[in-house]
């Protein structure tokens, strides 16, 4: 019911990358940091075959594969013309989108030591990785000579934005913003793991 759904629903696609932008890169992170481990760890060591099953899961490779396999898949124009026509499948989509967002955001945000972050150099490596793996969807959608998406050619234009133009603004939303964000998570995991570094230092003096 928020702006945001009507506008990427029936007019802009870059309204449509702001909400996948929020989507993926906001609300799962939040959700992780936001529930308690000790609400999280009766799940997962339930039994031994859960914490197998979990670790496998929010292993960083699995996680990073499975992240862009599903963020890529449903920008392929069939299936994206098959979720803006569709309600349901477009909750299935962004269903999706959260749970493949929630298990890539794990290996930086867990609060759980049976499945813990990861340490700060290997953050880093994982967050550049990240930065990198949507170069292909991004530039497709970005520099294409003309719209892709016919639901957004063929849709009510609002602010005199063209849809050619209003694609390559998405693209742009979609790769600034999680350039940006990555970029700043990579410096502040640099910044901690240099503080981490001096304190073990000043330790070992001591």
């Amino acid at each position: 019911l928020s702006p945001i759904h009507i506008l990427s629903d029936k007019y802009l696609f870059s309204a449509h990358m702001l909400q996948h932008v929020l989507l993926t890169l906001v609300a799962p992170p939040l959700l992780i940091l936001g529930i308690p481990g000790w609400l999280i760890s009766p799940l997962i060591l339930n039994k031994k075959w859960t914490l197998l099953f979990f670790r496998s899961v929010f292993h960083p490779v699995s996680a990073v594969v499975f992240f862009n396999l599903v963020f890529s898949i449903w920008h392929l124009p069939v299936l994206y013309e098959l979720s803006v026509s569709h309600h349901p499948i477009h909750v299935v989509e962004h269903l999706l989108f959260m749970i493949a967002a929630f298990i890539m955001w794990w290996p930086i945000c867990s609060k759980v030591p049976e499945i813990p972050r990861l340490n700060y150099p290997l953050q880093m490596v994982y967050m550049f990785v990240m930065s990198l793996a949507q170069i292909v969807v991004f530039g497709i959608i970005t520099f294409a000579s003309e719209p892709i998406y016919d639901h957004y050619a063929h849709a009510p234009r609002i602010w005199d934005i063209s849809p050619l133009a209003d694609q390559q603004l998405g693209g742009i939303i979609m790769k600034v913003g999680s350039g940006f964000l990555f970029l700043t998570l990579i410096i502040i995991a640099f910044f901690r793991w240099f503080d981490e570094g001096s304190n073990d230092e000043e330790d070992s003096i001591m």
